[in-house]
């Protein structure tokens, strides 16, 4: 597995009725933020296998560190597992 090359893919789009927005943080990477303003998590495109995956990464206080939620195939499924995961 692997990021995707240098060269930015477009921003996904939410779904309707999702109350989220993507901000670009890096090529491939968007903060995902809440409708407060909240920064949530991140939202990773990472390439595999010819296809893109979702990566939902969220920072944990306590270790400094990004946690890794899981990995998906719809952009969807990664969002709702930072919205719910909290």
């Amino acid at each position: 597995m692997t990021l995707t090359d240098i060269q930015a893919i477009s921003t996904p789009s939410v779904p309707p009725g999702v109350p989220l927005r993507l901000l670009e943080a890096a090529p491939s990477l968007w903060r995902v933020v809440d409708r407060t303003g909240r920064a949530i998590g991140h939202l990773q495109a990472v390439s595999q296998g010819g296809g893109i995956r979702y990566r939902a990464r969220r920072f944990q206080q306590a270790s400094r560190a990004f946690l890794d939620l899981g990995e998906f195939w719809s952009v969807s499924d990664a969002l709702d597992c930072l919205r719910f995961a909290r």
